[in-house]
Parts: C-alpha cells; structure tokens; sequence
C-alpha cells in the first residue's frame, strides 16, 4: 500500500511540476483548483466510499463473500450519483471564487482545469470502491502494478498535452484523466484474466438498487470525517487568497500541500493496512487480534511521525526548489515547513486512529472528533494567528498544529477505551450473522466458521 501511495503520488507531483514549468499564476491557479477538486469533489467520492470498508472488510473475515460483490456495486453506484452536483459545481465555479475575493486571473486558471478534471472525477468513481474492494481481501499487488504502469505514461501524455498541442492548464487536467483512465483499464483487465476475485464478485445485479441503509449509514459518517479532514488543508489555500501576498501565498501552500501529502502517504498506508486488518479479525470473530493490530499500528505510527518531523525539518530549503525558482515562494516555504513538520506528530497517530474506527465500523465516531478538534478547536487559533495577529500562512499551519494534537489525543483515549468484543458483536450483525439463524460450514483451511445463509441477508 505505501509503493502504491508513492506511485499514485508522482502522479501529482508531476502536475504541480508542469504546473510550476508554467509560471507563477497558472502554478497559483492550478494550486487552488486542485484544492477546490478537493474540496467538493474528490473529498466527497473518497468519503463516501469508505462507507463501504467494514462492511466489506468484516464480510470478508466472515468469509461471506456475496456480500462484498454487493457493496462494492452499491458504492459506485451510489459514487456515480454524487459526480452530477459536484460536475454542476465546478462547471460554475469562477463566479464563486470571484465572489470569494480571489483574483480574476487566478480564478480563471482554476476553473479551466475544473471543468477539464470532469472525466476524471467519475474515473475516481470506480477506482475508489475497487482499491477498498480488493484492499480487504488483502489484495494489494494488481493495485500497485496498474499505478505503476499509468504513472510510466503520465510524464509524456502530461508533455505532449502541455507543449506539442499547447494546451497549458488544460492539458495538465486532461492527462491526469488519461493517467487514471490507464490503471482502472489495467486493474479491470488484470482482475478479468487472472480471475482473482472469483468468490467474491458474482457479477453485476440488479439488487445491488436495493436495500442501501446499511451502507448509507457508514458512507456518509465516513464522508463527513473524510471532509473535514481534508478540507482543513484546501481551506488554507483558499484563504491564502486573500492574504495580501496572495500569488506566493497561494503557491506556497500548494508546494506545501505536496510535501504533507508524500508524508502522508505512509500513515495513510498503515491507517488502510490497520482497518483492513481490524475488520477481517471482527468478522471472524477475534476480538483479541483486533485490539493487538490497533495497539501496533499507533506504535508505528509515532515512530512514523518523528520520521516524518524530521524529513520536513532537514528538507525546508530544497523542497520548494523542486517546484519554483521564485524567491519569495521559496523563502516563505522554508520558514514554514518546520511547523508542517510539527503537525505530522499529530497527524500521524490521528490518521492511523481513523483506520481502527473505519475498521470497527464507527465512522461517526471518527466525525465526531475531527469537527471538534478541527473546526472547534484548530480553525479559530488559525484566523486569530493568521489574520488577526498578522501572521498569515505561517499563522495557519499553527491552527492546524493545535488542532492535530488534540485529535491525536482524543482519538487514542477512545481506542484505549474500545470495548473490542462488543465489536466483534457487532460485527455480527453488520455482515447478517447472529445467533438465531446460523449454519456450520468448512472454510478452505478446514476450520469451521459460522455464517448465515439468509438469501436476503447475504444479498
């Protein structure tokens, strides 16, 4: 998962480099669009998707096998619906971000590439739910072997599209699209010809319309956190447009944003890792080895946030080099990076934090603490520190450093108070198998496990 990160990451990294090639607006402009997808679009898709990572982890633990085929149609389903308002927005945005206070040319430049990133967003549609679908089955190598393949094409598609047909901006936006149109064709054709997911996908289905409570009850709990969390890093760059240095501060925290979301890519990989790993040991029922696989993963996670404190620390004056020559772009990134650093403390504990709710099902929960450490806490320390006390983007990243650290708190008391056999219960119930309608049957390692038979449960 973390290779897979780290690939799927360069994708990114190469925009914002052709992004930076291009000048200093469409680099601001390009940062703020990217922003904005997150914000209302990407954030959205990641989240509710989500929904379906119990569900489908536990079925798996519980070896009930129609059930995940069924989740996963519901989830791209469910994703496709989403795509039409969020394409209505961002088909209408410029007016926004002028209403915002943004400057015009830079409001321009963002709302080319929104509108050019359409395509890509349904793509995300069905890459999304696939990557969780085949994650709690433990099956992680297709995933990494079509990001590897579609990053390999990203660099000329992003130059052919950027210089030889001039495009700029726009075809910046079009060939992440043709990028990630490249890995869903590789993961589908590999899946089709090696026949990996046999038991668990039995094909399309007309059911998969119905009964979406479960679901719904998990997905949109797991697209608040998602949100919330992610909007936190896309807020600061929009209100980094209306700082006076506008075009540097905007610049900045896009440059910034890179450097976060490559750290990020190793907590996020434990926190994928450590639901996965929670929900199958609930759904078969094990308790013990789902509270161990917590207690692991947090202690990583702190070893991964000193790493990462460090890595921001020792890099804060080559990293802006990487994207820009500009000098002040540079000097405000060096001066900042060491409080990015900080937040990682946090960040880390808090993102792996998530992934044991996510496992055990309890996406509210993780909602919960996100808007009260976030938003409650962290966002009013931001605006007093940053535009109160003069202080701008450096200001920001104090709020947000405020605001990890209490989620991390937070969120490791809750897990240290986890009743984890009160979980496995429930997990139970969220995969159709309880005490009164139960049959035996033999698993492929010839132990005996318990699951229910229900036709209507199952389906």
């Amino acid at each position: 998962m973390i290779i897979t990160g780290l690939l799927i990451y360069g994708k990114s990294a190469i925009s914002m480099l052709f992004m930076g090639k291009l000048g200093k607006e469409v680099l601001a402009g390009g940062s703020l669009s990217i922003g904005i997808a997150n914000i209302t679009g990407y954030s959205v898709i990641s989240g509710l998707a989500m929904g379906m990572e119990a569900i489908s982890s536990q079925a798996c633990g519980a070896k009930q096998w129609p059930l995940m085929g069924q989740t996963l149609q519901q989830t791209i389903a469910i994703l496709i619906l989403a795509c039409i308002p969020i394409s209505l927005l961002w088909l209408n945005f410029e007016p926004v971000l002028i209403f915002c206070g943004q400057d015009r040319a830079i409001s321009s430049i963002a709302s080319t590439y929104l509108v050019f990133s359409l395509p890509d967003l349904v793509l995300q549609s069905f890459i999304n739910p696939l990557k969780i679908y085949l994650r709690t089955q433990n099956i992680t190598l297709p995933l990494m072997l079509s990001a590897a393949f579609s990053l390999a094409l990203h660099v000329p598609i992003s130059y052919i599209l950027t210089y030889r047909f001039s495009l700029g901006i726009r075809g910046i936006a079009v060939a992440v699209a043709i990028t990630d149109l490249n890995l869903l064709a590789a993961l589908l054709l590999y899946l089709y010809f090696s026949g990996i997911c046999r038991k668990s996908w039995q094909g399309w289905s007309l059911q998969c319309l119905d009964e979406w409570k479960p679901i719904l009850s998990l997905a949109i709990p797991s697209c608040i956190s998602v949100c919330l969390e992610w909007w936190w890093y896309e807020l600061m760059i929009v209100l980094s447009g209306i700082l006076a240095n506008a075009p540097e501060a905007v610049a900045t925290m896009g440059i910034l944003i890179q450097a976060t979301s490559l750290v990020y890519i190793f907590p996020s990989a434990l926190s994928l890792a450590v639901s996965t790993r929670v929900g199958n040991e609930l759904g078969a029922n094990q308790p013990n080895k789902a509270k161990m696989s917590s207690i692991i993963a947090l202690f990583c996670a702190v070893l991964m946030s000193i790493i990462a404190m460090l890595f921001m620390t020792l890099t804060r004056h080559a990293w802006g080099q990487i994207f820009t020559t500009d000098k002040a772009i540079l000097s405000l990134t060096a001066t900042t990076m060491p409080v990015v650093g900080l937040c990682e403390l946090g960040n880390c504990p808090q993102t792996t934090g998530c992934g044991v709710l996510r496992g055990s099902a309890r996406p509210n929960l993780g909602a919960n603490i996100n808007l009260g450490s976030f938003y409650g806490v962290g966002l009013p320390i931001a605006m007093l520190m940053g535009i109160g006390m003069g202080l701008g983007l450096l200001g920001f990243w104090f709020g947000l450093l405020v605001a990890q650290a209490v989620c991390a708190i937070v969120m490791v008391v809750v897990l240290t108070r986890t009743d984890w056999k009160m979980q496995a219960n429930r997990a139970r119930e969220l995969t159709g198998i309880d005490s009164e309608d139960e049959a035996e049957s033999k698993t492929l390692d010839g132990s005996v496990s318990i699951i229910r038979v229900d036709d209507l449960i199952i389906a």
